[in-house]
């Protein structure tokens, strides 16, 4: 407790007094680098807790702008962020940092893709999925992977939810939960909710996964 300093003691005391984190589990909290993709329902809520618990580097990532039917379950965003059309990971990040000055946070308005997902993913120590389609989540998987970079997936549809840890060499990747692609637009997403993901309990190998 001597180490962190007093004004973040107080900040996160109540962290710092669960068993599950203590004092050496907030300084390594502090000192990690998180990367969210996405800024929709489920990244912008994952941002917000990551930013409160102490997370040192959060970078955001999201190529959308905030729009009429994201605020009633986008936490982060406001009428006032419509109003000006503030692109998602700006609006965020400003949220962010008025909840929490002590971190650092760096918006990125671009598009996740094969393009730049290895630059969006370097010098992170871990990935959120906070995407809503299969061919970001694979991207995020295959990326990560070949960096050796964990990331943790989080889907969810109507009333349902899914979250998975992958940490490459330990634990089965996506691929190894799904067994194909649905064709574009027949994957259900929060306008749509049709289609469910198929799923099997094939485990990965534990081996580098490398993109066909």
């Amino acid at each position: 407790m001597s180490e962190i300093k007093d004004k973040e003691g107080r900040r996160y005391i109540r962290q710092v007094r669960f068993e599950g984190i203590g004092p050496e589990g907030q300084r390594a909290i502090g000192a990690a680098s998180v990367v969210v993709i996405g800024c929709g329902a489920l990244g912008s809520v994952a941002a917000g807790i990551l930013a409160r618990a102490g997370v040192g580097r959060l970078r955001l990532v999201d190529r959308d702008i905030v729009e009429l039917h994201n605020l009633h379950r986008q936490p982060l965003f406001t009428e006032d962020d419509l109003a000006a059309g503030s692109p998602k990971a700006v609006a965020a990040a400003r949220a962010l940092r008025a909840a929490n000055s002590a971190i650092e946070i760096e918006e990125v308005v671009d598009d996740f893709n094969y393009r730049s997902a290895l630059r969006l993913l370097r010098g992170a120590d871990l990935a959120v999925d906070g995407s809503d389609n299969f061919e970001a989540r694979l991207l995020l998987n295959d990326a990560a992977l070949e960096q050796g970079l964990p990331w943790v997936y989080g889907g969810a549809i109507a009333g349902e939810g899914m979250v998975k840890a992958v940490v490459p060499g330990r634990t089965s990747c996506f691929r190894c939960l799904i067994d194909g692609v649905p064709p574009a637009g027949e994957s259900p997403t929060c306008e749509t909710i049709r289609a469910s993901l198929s799923r099997s309990s094939r485990n990965c190998d534990g081996t580098k996964y490398t993109p066909p």
